[in-house]
Parts: structure tokens; C-alpha cells; sequence
């Protein structure tokens, strides 16, 4: 918590960017439906945390030799990680929150109230796929400028082809890859749980996907992971 005090601002940025997208996307809810724009929103705001929050400040704090010291600290090595990864679940729960808020008021995006719960716990799953892509990216990369320039990029790209592709003005092969791509099944897991009535065998399998993304890319960033820079 500490830690994430000390970084508020691009704490604050997180949940700037996807509220602004939100707010600004107010036209489109009678052609995506107020479930969709809030799906697509969340997404990029879990995505923001995953690859933009977590990662560049492992990255730093490795850096700075902050886990080098941590790891002769009398506590196990496992409650160093867990305790990064439980502060940035709270910032998806304090970010899908913020942007149910904000659709509620700003965009008259209203749901049942089983849909805030089911779309808060959906936000949790989705958020765990970017929190392990991000520990893939900072397993691999030490220095902490290249970390940066790389989640960057990542970002851009889940970004631009994620709202982009599923358009279809892309062609049907990139449209199909972006429903399965993180993205995608993310987006998919988000808007059916924020409507529940509307959950299907697609749902169930996007989240299956959803699932086993997580632990590859989790199961990988784990092994790849270096304590320090050398």
C-alpha cells in the first residue's frame, strides 16, 4: 500500500484513462448498448493496470534493489508477490467501482444489482490475465526503460486492434483472432456478466480461455522472474 501511495499519480492516470473513454463514448451505448461501451471500458482499464501499473513498478522497484533487500527479510518469498498482487487487485476493484459509478451517472448506464456483483467478480478474472502478461513482460525484460517501452507498445496494440478488430473493419481474420485474443474474451466474460441473463456457452468458453491464459502466462512469468537486474 505503500508502495502504491507513493506511485497515486499513475494510480490515478489508471483510472483516468478508461473514465475519460467511458465518458467521451456516451454516443455509442444505442449501437453497442450501455453493457458493451461499460465492457470495452473496464477492459482497457484492467489492461492499463496489468501492463501499465504492475509492471513498470516491479520493474522500478527492481531496479532500486527494493527486492533484492526484501527477499533477506525475515518472511517468505511467496508473501513478497502476493502482497504486490493483492494491492493491485484492489486497485480493479477500486477502478471497475469508480466506472460503474461514473456510467451510472454520466452515461445513465443502469443494471441490475446481480450485475454490478457478477461484473465486479468477472473484473477480478479478466484482471488477473493482464497482472501475469505483465509478470511475462518483466520476467523477461530487466531493464526497467525497455519494461516501459514494451508494455507500452502492448498496450497500444491490445488497444487499437482490440476496439478496432472486433468492428470488422479489419477483415474477418483479424476479427476472429481479437474475440480470442485476451481481449477479447475479456471484454466477452465483463459484458455477459454485467447482464447475466444474457450468458451463453460463448460466455463459458470465452471464460475457460480466459482462465487458461492466466495460468500459462502466470505460470511462465513466475518461472522467467529475476530478483534483480544481473
Amino acid at each position: 500500500m505503500t508502495t502504491l501511495w507513493r506511485n497515486r499519480r499513475a494510480s490515478l492516470l489508471v483510472v483516468l484513462v478508461p473514465t475519460v473513454i467511458l465518458i467521451s463514448w456516451k454516443g455509442l451505448i444505442g449501437q453497442l448498448g450501455g453493457t458493451g461501451v461499460l465492457s470495452n471500458c473496464i477492459t482497457v482499464g484492467l489492461t492499463a493496470i496489468g501492463l501499465m501499473g504492475y509492471t513498470n513498478m516491479i520493474a522500478r522497484d527492481r531496479d532500486k534493489g527494493i527486492f533484492q533487500r526484501l527477499r533477506v527479510a525475515p518472511a517468505p518469498k511467496w508473501t513478497i508477490m502476493t502482497s504486490r498482487l493483492a494491492v493491485q487487485l484492489l486497485m480493479i476493484i477500486i477502478t471497475t467501482v469508480v466506472l460503474f459509478i461514473v456510467g451510472y451517472k454520466f452515461d445513465d448506464i443502469s443494471i441490475e444489482a446481480r450485475g454490478y456483483l457478477f461484473g465486479l467478480l468477472a473484473s477480478i478474472v479478466g484482471g488477473a490475465i493482464y497482472l501475469s502478461l505483465g509478470q511475462i513482460i518483466v520476467g523477461l525484460i530487466k531493464n526497467p526503460e525497455t519494461v516501459n517501452v514494451v508494455t507500452r507498445l502492448v498496450y497500444f496494440l491490445f488497444i487499437m486492434i482490440g476496439t478496432f478488430g472486433e468492428t470488422g473493419y479489419l477483415g474477418p481474420y483479424v476479427t476472429n483472432a481479437v474475440e480470442w485474443s485476451p481481449y477479447g474474451t475479456v471484454k466477452d466474460i465483463i459484458s455477459a456478466a454485467l447482464e447475466p441473463s444474457t450468458w451463453n456457452s460463448h460466455s463459458s468458453m470465452a471464460l475457460l480461455v480466459t482462465l487458461g491464459y492466466t495460468a500459462v502466462f502466470a505460470t511462465f512469468g513466475i518461472k522467467w522472474f529475476r530478483w534483480n537486474t544481473r
